[in-house]
This record gives structure tokens, C-alpha cells and sequence, in this order.
């Protein structure tokens, strides 16, 4: 009688393990369907609610896993392939763009050059108090205020003002020197974007309006901003977010591709397994 009842319970457990299976593998079917459809995110759904309503269906769930890591090899080429094609037409705009800047670059010591207006170059600005705006080939802009007069005044950050008196300063600068070339005074001082105070985006902003600029020391001394110096910030501004997208583009790239040889590696070793 024990026996005949243990068979019969022995039965029943296979029957609902029977049962398990074959529910999850409708399921699965169906994610496979959604993925040849090229339903990515409906296929991933589907598998992982395999593993939420059938826990106990051990070979359909690692079937299951097998055919997300084809789910994502596939989404992973379709994302190469996107970012390939923006990344051309960015480059396309970029050509363009530099045309409109001198790009200074040392080969012998430099990896990274930095773009500027060709008007804000040092050449033509000796003697002159002014903010110049430049920009990094991988896309870091940063502001520098230069002063240049008969004595020191020891500044470390600037005001930047509109005629309807609004403003925006930037915190002391954690990048400033100065120096003393015969008898004229020279100091600048480093402004990072995102550590300038919002004073670049400031003057982009007012780039049509008559600014001042007032320098922040130890002794006061404010000038007027020059047309040709807010041109400068606005199109090198523009020129660091074509270049800042490109870097974004690049690091994406690489994610993905550093995903793809992953899965294809898990992938090897499985059908290696099962030779």
C-alpha cells in the first residue's frame, strides 16, 4: 500500500514538474517570437517573467537565458550600427566647425590641442584685459580671465554684468598665476565649465548686450567685454558640445563592443561545453 501511494505521489511530481515546463516553454516560445519580430525589450520581458512565474522550470530558464544573450547581441549590433552613423555625420559637422577656429597644439609635447576664436589668440591680444574662451579636442571647455595692466591687483575670480544689472560670478579660480613681463603686470586665472559659476552660459545668454567685466582682487578693476569676445564664448561653447557628443558617442561605442565580445565569449564556451 506505502509503495503504491509513494508511486502515485512520485507520479504526480513529474506530471507538475511536466506541467511546469510545458507552460514555460509557451512562454519562452513566445519571447522567441517577439525577438524574431526584432521585439527586443518584449522578448527580455517575457524571459524574465519566466524566471518570476516558473522558478522551478530549470531547463526552459536556461533556455531562456540562452536566448536573451541572441536578444542582445542582436540589440547590441543594431546600437553599433546606430552610433556608427551618427558618429560619421558628427565628424562631418565637426570638419566644418574647426574651419571657424586655430586649433593649438604642440605635436613634440602635446596630446591634446585646444581650440580658440582666431581672434582671441594670444598674438593678437598682448596687453589686453579680457576673457578668452578655448576648448579641448575631447570637449572640456574652460574660461580664463587675463588682466594686464601697470600694477598687480591680484584677482581670483570674476563678475560678469548686464545692463539690466543681472550677473554671474564665477567661485576663485584653482588655477591662477601671475607674472611680470618689463613693467607690465600680467594674471590669469582658470575657470573649468561647471566650475565657472554659469558665467560662460551667462554670456552666451547676453551675447548681444554691452557686458562688463569686473575683475574680483584685491584692488578694483572692471572693462568692458568686446563684441568680438562674446562671439567667442557662444561659438566655442557650441563647438564644445559637438565635441563633448562625439567623446559620449566614443564612450558608448566602447560599452557596447566591450558587451558584445562578452556575450560572444559566454556564448563560445557554452557550445564549446557541449561538443
Amino acid at each position: 500500500m506505502k509503495k503504491t501511494i509513494l508511486a502515485a505521489c512520485l507520479c504526480g511530481l513529474l506530471a507538475a514538474c511536466g506541467n511546469v515546463e510545458e507552460e514555460a516553454g509557451k512562454k519562452l516560445q513566445e519571447a522567441r517570437q517577439a525577438y524574431e519580430a526584432g521585439n527586443y525589450n518584449e522578448a527580455k520581458l517575457l524571459i524574465d517573467s519566466i524566471k518570476i512565474l516558473y522558478p522551478k522550470a530549470y531547463d526552459t530558464r536556461r533556455a531562456g537565458n540562452y536566448l536573451l544573450q541572441e536578444v542582445e547581441l542582436d540589440e547590441l549590433g543594431r546600437t553599433l550600427a546606430y552610433l556608427d552613423s551618427v558618429q560619421a555625420e558628427r565628424n562631418k559637422q565637426l570638419e566644418e566647425m574647426k574651419k571657424d577656429y586655430v586649433l593649438e597644439k604642440d605635436e613634440e609635447y602635446q596630446q591634446i590641442g585646444r581650440y580658440l576664436h582666431p581672434l582671441q589668440v594670444i598674438e593678437r591680444n598682448m596687453h589686453r584685459s579680457f576673457l578668452r574662451f578655448q576648448v579641448d579636442e575631447t570637449g572640456k571647455m574652460s574660461m580664463t580671465s587675463i588682466y594686464c595692466g601697470p600694477y598687480n591687483i591680484h584677482h581670483t575670480a570674476v563678475k560678469v554684468i548686464a545692463p539690466d544689472g543681472t550677473f554671474a560670478q564665477t567661485p576663485s579660480s584653482r588655477d591662477s598665476y601671475e607674472t611680470t613681463d618689463m613693467d607690465e603686470h600680467i594674471e590669469k586665472a582658470d575657470y573649468p565649465l561647471g566650475e565657472d559659476g554659469s558665467v560662460i552660459s551667462f554670456i552666451c545668454d547676453n551675447r548681444d548686450k554691452n557686458l562688463r567685466v569686473q575683475y574680483l582682487g584685491e584692488r578694483p578693476y572692471t572693462t568692458n567685454m568686446m563684441p568680438v569676445d562674446r562671439k567667442a564664448a557662444a561659438g566655442v561653447y557650441q563647438l564644445h558640445l559637438l565635441l563633448a557628443e562625439i567623446q559620449k558617442i566614443k564612450a558608448d561605442k566602447e560599452e557596447a563592443q566591450q558587451k558584445t565580445k562578452f556575450i560572444k565569449q559566454l556564448i563560445q564556451r557554452r557550445e564549446t561545453s557541449d561538443e
